[in-house]
């Protein structure tokens, strides 16, 4: 349990760790210590063995508005800006080999959108909005493409992108921004069901489902074949595979499901 004046509040409880972005008087925006200190979170929650899967969530109304405005102002008499480490944080959301859930009951904007993105998992609730606000200021949402244009629908991120026009919880769920859209009195339900069926997953099978929900197009389909089934087999001769067939036969919860 972190200070409750953190920037980033981390808690666990039945296997699930939640980072709550901490901000909420400049929106939850993505200054640098806020990233640094989610980077630690996330870093935090993979080192322990205890936590099998990771809830984003916000305090305040809002879920992130995107890039700290003013430290960005304030670094351009150096002629950097500080958009440069949100790259680390959505490569390590994204990587977590830990399944990544993120809770959103509030706007996002901008760099919002890219944690968004590359959480595993997203469940917003239908009341949240969302927009792609960077060419109403003179810039691009490049960055956050590298995990929010494999989510989104071509057309839908050319109408997006191009726009910045706002757009609800409903629809992001029908551009695939994010996983399901709910009403606000049912998203604490839908995110606590979803984190029980994560938990009940094997933590090394859970690692290589996101591996291969990341591997490439293959080009030689026998090839691409030959090889997912020596991965396959390696899995069901696994310490972790022979335990949940072994469980799935007795009709009995997995050594790895917490509180067996």
């Amino acid at each position: 349990m972190t200070s409750p004046d953190a920037l980033v509040r981390a808690a666990t409880a039945g296997g699930v760790t939640t980072l709550t972005l901490n901000s909420p008087h400049n929106r939850n925006a993505l200054s640098t210590p806020l990233m640094t200190q989610l980077l630690d979170g996330l870093a935090a929650a993979v080192a322990d063995d205890a936590v099998r899967a990771v809830v984003l969530d916000h305090a305040g109304p809002v879920f992130c508005s995107g890039a700290d405005l003013k430290e960005t102002a304030a670094a351009y008499a150096s002629g950097t800006v500080p958009a440069g480490m949100l790259g680390d944080v959505l490569a390590a959301v994204s990587e977590c080999p830990k399944p990544v859930v993120a809770r959103v009951a509030g706007p996002a904007r901008a760099g919002g959108l890219g944690l968004i993105a590359a959480a595993d998992l997203a469940i917003c609730a239908q009341e949240a909005t969302f927009a792609f606000t960077e060419v109403r200021i003179g810039v691009i949402p490049a960055v956050i493409s590298a995990t929010v244009l494999p989510r989104l629908r071509p057309r839908a991120a050319a109408e997006l992108y191009l726009t910045g026009d706002t757009f609800d919880g409903q629809r992001a769920a029908e551009v695939g921004l994010v996983t399901t859209a709910v009403p606000l009195a049912e998203l604490d339900a839908v995110v606590a069901r979803y984190c029980d069926s994560l938990v009940r997953g094997a933590p090394g099978a859970l690692a290589g489902a996101k591996q291969l929900l990341r591997r490439p197009t293959a080009t030689d389909l026998r090839g691409e074949l030959a090889d997912l089934a020596a991965l396959s087999t390696g899995y069901f001769l696994s310490a972790e595979g022979l335990e949940g067939v072994s469980a799935f036969r007795e009709k009995r919860p997995a050594s790895w499901v917490p509180g067996q």
